[in-house]
């Protein structure tokens, strides 16, 4: 049974940083690409950047130059570094991973979320 378990968010400051985990564990042979979204109250979920197996990273406008998202192989995990938060960066933020898993004898793509966790900027 694939989990994925979000950790890092809360309450900030405009100007202030979090850094959100997301750690993937329970039958995966191997990852294709993890991410963060976000979902702000009244608003559609969007990506906010995700990293592939190659370390190839994709970011929002939004938060170009702002945030870094980076990964540990042998943990599988991903990380979200956010700086100069911003009070439009209040979301909850769902960790996203594509992955190889095993199904009883089968391989097989899957992707997974995770729970979310609140991140609020607010002075």
């Amino acid at each position: 049974q694939v989990q994925l378990v979000e950790s890092g968010g809360g309450l900030v400051q405009p100007g202030g940083s979090l850094r959100l985990s997301c750690a993937a564990s329970g039958g995966i042979s191997s990852i294709n690409a993890m991410g963060w979204y976000r979902q702000a109250p009244g608003k559609e979920r969007e990506l906010v950047a995700d990293i592939t197996s190659g370390d190839r990273t994709n970011y929002a406008d939004s938060v170009k130059g702002r945030f870094t998202i980076s990964r540990d192989n042998a943990k599988n995990t991903v990380y979200l570094q956010m700086n100069s938060l911003k009070p439009e960066d209040t979301a909850v933020y769902y960790c996203n991973a594509d992955l190889r898993v095993w199904i009883g004898v089968s391989l097989m793509r899957k992707n997974y979320w995770g729970q979310g966790t609140q991140v609020t900027v607010s002075s």
